[in-house]
């Protein structure tokens, strides 16, 4: 079995890139305008914690009466080209180094901000390739199959002998799904709680990674698994 893996809220908690993201923002704040760094950093958790991502940059300087186009897009740069401090948990660690290799990993993202989160978290060395879907063109961004079928191509492979773990369900899945691929999601991160349309979540759902390497909890044959009805071809 050839595993494939997603990076945001499946391998490590995004919430880490997101919080380094506003001390960077803070900081520009404090030396750009003379504001208290630390009260900055607390204003954008705010309102990630009360209203999502959607304005918070536009909000967060409409309240100090920096809201203008030129000062957003210095936010949103400085969020985006910052150098990130994140940590992958132990045991992840562990699951990635025990698993059968090779391993792959297919992530979404500006293709900068991903990179940098690669870097961060060390972990290049443990993959054959990492895909950026972006680098591909946004059209071969998830829920595109295009990454998978260069991974197959390379593997000479069937669907069958490969595994994607992620954990969105709105994108993840569905695709592959019909292809015959096998899937699992992780009920971690911010689409824990989603309920998946129909033919839209994985084959399988753990609660966290590490029981990909629990025998209780994993097949050793995902054929010998059947497919729910509304993930056949």
């Amino acid at each position: 079995m050839i595993y494939i893996f997603d990076l945001d809220d499946t391998l490590y908690d995004e919430r880490q890139y997101v919080e380094s993201g506003f001390r960077a923002v803070a900081a520009y704040a404090a030396k750009q305008w003379g504001l208290d760094a630390t009260s900055c950093y607390e204003q954008l958790v705010r309102l990630l914690d009360t209203q999502g991502r959607g304005r918070i940059f536009d909000d967060f300087l409409a309240g100090h009466s920096l809201s203008s186009k030129s000062n957003i897009q210095a936010c949103v740069r400085t969020y985006r080209l910052h150098k990130p401090k994140l940590s992958l948990p132990a045991e992840h660690l562990q699951l990635l180094q025990l698993l059968p290799k090779p391993l792959y990993l297919v992530t979404d993202g500006h293709k900068i901000v991903q990179q940098n989160k690669v870097d961060a978290l060390g972990i290049a060395a443990l993959f054959k390739r990492i895909f950026i879907t972006h680098r591909f063109g946004i059209k071969h961004a998830k829920p595109s199959t295009h990454c998978f079928e260069l991974i197959k191509k390379a593997e000479k492979c069937e669907w069958r002998d490969m595994v994607y773990i992620g954990d969105n369900p709105a994108k993840d899945f569905v695709n592959l799904n019909k292809l015959g691929m096998n899937t699992i999601r992780v009920s971690t991160g911010v689409h824990r709680q989603v309920i998946a349309q129909k033919g839209f979540d994985a084959l399988r759902t753990i609660r966290t990674l590490i029981e990909l390497g629990s025998s209780e909890k994993m097949p050793a044959n995902f054929a010998d698994v059947r497919r729910p009805k509304d993930c056949q071809n």
